[in-house]
């Protein structure tokens, strides 16, 4: 994945303020706007300027985008540069719709690979305002959105969890303060990844009596390497010895559920053979998932005296067995 720098973008110290980072969008707009520039690739400059202000722009995302850009900066990225970001590094931080981003000239135009793993569903887009004059009326209070990375058994069984967020708030003196809060929320069985977990009235407060937006908490997996999930279907390594795949035979299985299952190799197999379990993938009121079990044939050592003559042996069963043979 691309790293974005933003800072580097819009030509800005780190530090900026948030007076300095518009004065510098709207300079940078103004050169590169496709309607006015004679650069030959002002729509892609103009593009990355827009998303660039997105972020910076939004107290809530440079934060944000300040503590996970930390560790690539650290390592000497700069715009364009190939990164491979930690696990979770996209999770828990809580964004806001809207959020002030001044687009200006030339719209929002596209967001990169960077932009959505990091911000996910939680695009800039102010709310419309109410006409000039006009009497306050009750306004909803905006959305807000975070990701959050959950164990696969929750999807199998639900859970209740206890989930932190990290944001930030302005005070009334205008200084952007970082904020820190625990949510206890209802797992529901069968969630997947990409689905979105509604907290009602968890988000912005309204205004003038209106109501407060929601929370969506947008659903992934920790990474774990005892398995891959494709939608609801899962699919697990299964280790075997060699005389299991030769011969075939039951073995017993602890599935992601949490729960063991005898199942049957058949005889012949080889390593990369998939054996579905219909039904066991995450579960669904309409469709559930299949687990698929893709063996892997583990060889023994041969350290006595004892194993190595059972594997001369066994080699002296099959003369002329040549596996590199095409």
């Amino acid at each position: 994945m691309q790293f974005k720098d933003y800072y580097q973008i819009l030509g800005v110290a780190k530090g900026a303020s948030q007076d300095d980072i518009k004065k510098a969008y709207r300079k940078l707009a103004r050169k590169y706007h496709p309607d006015v520039s004679k650069e030959a690739d002002a729509a892609q400059r103009m593009a990355e300027l827009n998303e660039a202000n997105t972020v910076l722009s939004d107290p809530e995302k440079r934060a944000a985008y300040d503590s996970v850009g930390a560790q690539a900066w650290a390592a000497g990225a700069r715009s364009g540069d190939d990164v491979r970001p930690p696990p979770g590094w996209n999770t828990g931080y809580e964004f806001s719709d809207g959020g002030g981003a001044d687009f200006g000239p030339g719209g929002e135009g596209d967001f990169s690979e960077f932009f959505e793993q990091m911000f996910g569903r939680a695009r800039a887009g102010a709310r419309g305002a109410r006409a000039g004059g006009a009497a306050p009326t009750p306004m909803r209070g905006q959305d807000h959105h975070a990701r959050i990375e959950l164990e696969l058994i929750d999807a199998y069984r639900g859970a209740e969890r206890a989930l932190s967020l990290h944001g930030v708030q302005v005070d009334a003196q205008g200084q952007v303060l970082p904020r820190e809060r625990t949510l206890q929320v209802r797992i529901p069985q069968g969630v997947k990844a990409g689905q979105l977990i509604r907290l009602a009235g968890q988000g912005s407060p309204g205004n003038h009596g209106g109501p407060a937006g929601d929370l969506f908490l947008e659903v992934q997996f920790r990474p774990d390497a005892r398995w891959r999930i494709d939608g609801r279907d899962v699919t697990q390594r299964l280790r075997v010895t060699p005389w299991e795949a030769a011969l075939g035979g039951a073995v017993q299985v602890a599935t992601p559920d949490g729960k063991t299952v005898e199942v049957a190799v058949p005889a012949g197999s080889g390593s990369g053979r998939k054996l579905r379990l219909k039904g066991r993938g995450i579960p669904s009121a309409s469709a559930r998932g299949d687990l698929f079990l893709e063996l892997d044939i583990a060889v023994p050592g041969a350290v006595t005296e004892a194993q190595k003559a059972a594997w001369a042996q066994l080699a002296a069963a099959y003369p002329g067995f040549d596996p590199r043979r095409a």
